[in-house]
């Protein structure tokens, strides 16, 4: 990724980006807002196409920007950026969704565990590129694990190796979060009362839908009709990065998965990790709001 991308980003008023570390609901949130955007049904091409990712380097900034700028309806940019390295606009809108830690781990094993030679080759021989290369995943949970949740690819972080930290990541919206063009996410929420916050989502968003589509647009966004047909909602290209594609990209969309795989010392680490952050930020990371 390149913070610096988007100084060549020319904002509207009626922007939205959507923020997220990696495997907390971002795929998800992309179909939410386009099905918002579009209640219709009719979106011009999957989230991959409409909402695209402009801080990742493998795709050319020229591409990018000419893709957004071509754009009618209104856009949504994803991100997976900080907001400490991203700009700040007023006039835009900013979701930031945020997952349990020890749900976006697992997710993570079946993200990095499935990318292609053809990824590594892309990602690691990219002009110019800061830092270590991208490690080819090694199946050996415990060991990932223990990296993942006590190294950090940046000294102010806290864990994330041989990514960025998802743990800090959230705390740099969370810290803004009453700004008035900041709303805070959870996988957890959304999955517990998908109906309710997408309608929260609407408001902040300003996006009114015929109560005749409601249901409709609620029902495209469930992860079981997102995952009858996934290259809908991240495209082809897909294919490049991922091996099985669409289908490995689009996993499982549940919880818990982290009980029986990480014990009591895997559990340690995290307990030693989360102290780290502000108590009321560590609670809302593992359980959302609709716990308190």
């Amino acid at each position: 990724m390149d913070s610096r991308r988007w100084d060549w980003f020319t904002p509207r008023d009626d922007d939205i980006i959507i923020a997220t570390s990696y495997k907390a609901g971002t795929t998800f949130t992309q179909t939410i807002v386009g099905n918002l955007i579009f209640p219709d049904g009719n979106l011009p091409g999957p989230a991959s196409f409409i909402s695209p990712w402009l801080d990742m380097r493998v795709f050319p900034l020229e591409l990018v920007l000419a893709q957004l700028e071509d754009q009618t309806h209104r856009r949504y940019i994803k991100t997976h950026l900080p907001l400490d390295a991203l700009p700040y606009y007023e006039n835009v809108k900013y979701l930031c969704v945020s997952r349990d830690p020890r749900d976006v781990f697992m997710s993570l094993l079946n993200h990095w565990g499935s990318h292609t030679p053809e990824f590594y080759a892309r990602i690691n021989n990219i002009p110019g590129m800061v830092g270590e290369p991208m490690p080819e995943f090694v199946n050996d949970i415990k060991a990932t694990w223990r990296n993942w949740i006590t190294k950090s690819s940046f000294p102010e972080d806290i864990g994330g190796y041989p990514f960025w930290s998802h743990l800090s990541y959230g705390l740099s919206f969370w810290e803004y979060r009453d700004a008035p063009n900041i709303k805070m996410l959870h996988f957890n929420d959304l999955l517990a009362d998908l109906d309710g916050e997408m309608r929260q989502i609407a408001e902040y968003l300003q996006i009114d839908v015929p109560e005749a589509q409601w249901d409709d647009v609620v029902k495209r966004c469930t992860f079981a009709e997102v995952k009858k047909d996934p290259s809908k909602v991240v495209g082809p290209n897909i294919d490049f990065g991922f091996k099985g594609g669409a289908d490995t990209f689009i996993h499982k969309g549940t919880n818990g998965r982290w009980v029986g795989v990480l014990d009591d010392e895997d559990i340690a680490l995290y307990a030693e990790a989360m102290a780290k952050l502000p108590a009321d930020y560590a609670h809302w990371s593992e359980h959302g709001k609709l716990s308190d």
